[in-house]
């Protein structure tokens, strides 16, 4: 069973993620910005993390440069979950190393179908 980090400062949205996940069999973290979410992704390892772009403390964006300096997660795929559906917040996502981008209000079921397909 894979382990994914929702990453998100909203808990409404946090939850909706991790329900629709843990409902398709996957194991589920939660964090509520980046930072919080980079210290759970040191101390464990997980299979996918879906992060917002939007957040206080540590951006997702921050937070995807960072996962990717780390040894471990320089293959792990890295989700964007956001409202922002600009070329350039996903240009930037993207040179940051985001694997994707969905974007909010999501789809529980393309939520999975994406993960699904990421996972391989």
């Amino acid at each position: 069973m894979a382990k994914i980090l929702a990453v998100d400062d909203s808990a409404s949205m946090r939850q909706m993620v991790a329900f629709t996940l843990k409902g398709a069999g996957y194991q589920v973290d939660e964090a509520s910005n980046g930072q919080e979410a980079l210290g759970k992704a040191k101390s464990n390892k997980y299979d996918l993390v879906i992060t917002d772009v939007n957040m206080p403390v540590m951006d997702g964006i921050t937070l995807i440069k960072n996962l990717r300096a780390e040894a471990s997660y320089k293959f792990t795929p890295l989700l964007m979950l956001t409202t922002e559906s600009g070329a350039d917040k996903k240009s930037e996502g993207k040179a940051a190393g985001a694997t994707g981008w969905i974007v909010k209000p999501f789809n529980p079921d393309q939520l999975v179908s994406t993960i699904k397909k990421v996972l391989g």
